[in-house]
């Protein structure tokens, strides 16, 4: 038999492709603002033959890049297969601003790009590189479809384009030659085999619980926990709000950016961490929009869902998704930003000791060894159910700055999308001292999208304000056993207290 290649998609990166319709579109991404000036040419232009040999060179690292899908027959489940008619021009683009292009230009057109479903027939990403922005500065919005990427592994594909070092140069690209793709035959084969296989895994399985059955059994009853707080979490409605319409396929793109130092003085003082930071100032600013919309906020139910990466340290670099997710409630009836971060942190706490997660993780195993449809309509069951009001998803970016031929990344501003029923977005990214939050709206549902993110920037001041009234907790350090600490005299007197 001649030498084929494909990988097949797990169930959570089907399901990203199955709840794509012509208002949801399922592609993550960014905007990133570069110091351009080692990016022109003499006339001020950006110099798009050097950028898009220096994509040649780097993406050549990820085959993901040059791979399109194909379906299994009958089974109609989403393989990768080599583009054998790959073109890199088609996937990096080139526009440019009315000079000089201001900040607000660019979020329309970041928008207008996001607006837009990417091609099914070809590798699921773009990348645009934008000249014409004031002060010699260069953007490059960025698009991949979620079945391809999660945020993590985004990040991580982000520092393969990037580099540390300002006068890295890219090499000489290698000849590319795609895999043969499988025939249509060669796929239900390939999958039919793949299934004779469960009665040998379940097989393996008995003989785990007769060899090992109190921990079979510990394992077993946490998977039914965390199964049944997942689907309930899945199935409970939260209220209804502004931010939960029927969604159009148009898309606002707005931004803010926080210094990650300050975001750290409130954890610190407050408690907590930078997420719950985060989520406080999220029900604050939410709070402040919804009543300015005239919405009673007193005995709002409002959910954020909440992605939480299970991505294990020898998974890094690797594409796919390996997220599950969490529900939180968001206190928006709380006045107080410091009770209001309290609150949070509480509910953070609870949900860190649950076992939805696990739950999540059980449904897609089981959806990936039956039927994807399983977790799809999960997905699409919750979604209707409404039992979340938006996405707060927050990804650790590099510490250091990080360059592109020379040009230093100032700002980065990432993307989540928006599901059914779901208006609001908001993705945060850390990098090189700075917390950077992306607003993704629907166009007609939030026409005052600048109002919530104003919001934000009060709310987080208001925490700051309420943490700089709090000292810093002093932690006592604890004596290491068989070690005198001060004298023996005071130890004594401790001993006899």
């Amino acid at each position: 038999m001649a030498y084929t290649h494909y990988e097949r998609l797990t169930a959570l990166d089907s399901t990203f492709l199955d709840i794509e319709d012509q208002n949801v579109h399922m592609h993550v991404g960014a905007v990133g603002i570069f110091d351009g000036r080692p990016l022109l040419t003499a006339n001020g232009g950006l110099d798009i033959d050097r950028v898009v040999a220096l994509a040649e060179t780097q993406l050549q690292r990820t085959p993901r890049f040059r791979q399109k899908l194909q379906r299994i027959p009958l089974f109609n489940h989403p393989v990768w297969v080599d583009d054998d008619r790959f073109n890199l021009q088609y996937h990096v683009r080139h526009t440019s601003l009315p000079r000089p292009g201001d900040v607000r230009q660019l979020k329309r057109l970041a928008g207008r790009i996001m607006s837009q479903q990417l091609d099914r027939g070809k590798p699921l990403w773009e990348m645009w590189f934008v000249d014409g922005l004031e002060n010699d500065k260069v953007a490059v919005i960025t698009k991949a479809h979620h079945a391809m990427v999660d945020g993590v592994s985004g990040v991580d594909l982000l520092a393969s384009i990037m580099v540390f070092d300002p006068k890295a140069q890219p090499g000489k690209p290698k000849r590319w030659i795609p895999r043969p793709a499988p025939s249509a035959s060669q796929l239900l084969l390939g999958e039919l085999q793949r299934r004779a296989t469960l009665p040998l895994a379940l097989a393996l399985a008995g003989q785990e619980v007769v060899s090992r059955p109190r921990r079979t059994v510990s394992i077993v009853r946490d998977a039914i926990e965390g199964l049944g707080q997942a689907i309930a979490a899945g199935l409970r409605p939260a209220s209804p709000t502004p931010l939960n319409p029927d969604i159009g396929p148009h898309r606002r793109f707005d931004w803010t950016h926080f210094d990650l130092n300050a975001v750290k003085k409130v954890k610190n003082h407050l408690g907590g961490t930078i997420n719950d930071v985060v989520l406080a100032t999220v029900a604050g600013a939410l709070r402040r929009f919804l009543k300015g919309r005239g919405l009673e906020v007193k005995n709002l139910d409002l959910r954020s869902m909440v992605p939480v990466s299970v991505r294990t340290e020898t998974q890094r670099g690797a594409l796919g998704n390996r997220v599950s997710f969490l529900v939180a409630q968001l206190p928006v009836d709380e006045r107080d930003p410091r009770a209001r971060m309290k609150r949070v942190i509480e509910t953070t706490q609870k949900l860190k000791h649950s076992k939805q997660v696990f739950g999540a993780e059980v449904l897609e195993e089981i959806s990936d060894w039956t039927f994807t449809s399983l977790f799809v309509e999960f997905a699409r069951m919750a979604a209707v159910a409404r039992s979340y009001n938006l996405v707060v998803t927050n990804v650790p970016g590099p510490p250091a700055p990080v360059y592109m031929l020379g040009g230093r990344m100032q700002e980065i501003y990432p993307l989540v999308p928006l599901y059914m029923n779901q208006a609001l977005g908001i993705a945060l990214f850390s990098y090189s001292g700075g917390l950077y939050w992306g607003f993704n709206a629907d166009w007609d549902a939030l026409p005052d999208l600048h109002d919530l993110v104003e919001a934000v920037d009060v709310e987080f001041k208001a925490l700051c304000d309420a943490a700089a009234a709090v000292p810093v907790p002093v932690l006592k350090a604890e004596a290491k056993p068989g070690r005198v600490t001060g004298s023996k005299r005071t130890n004594a007197k401790q001993r006899a207290a």
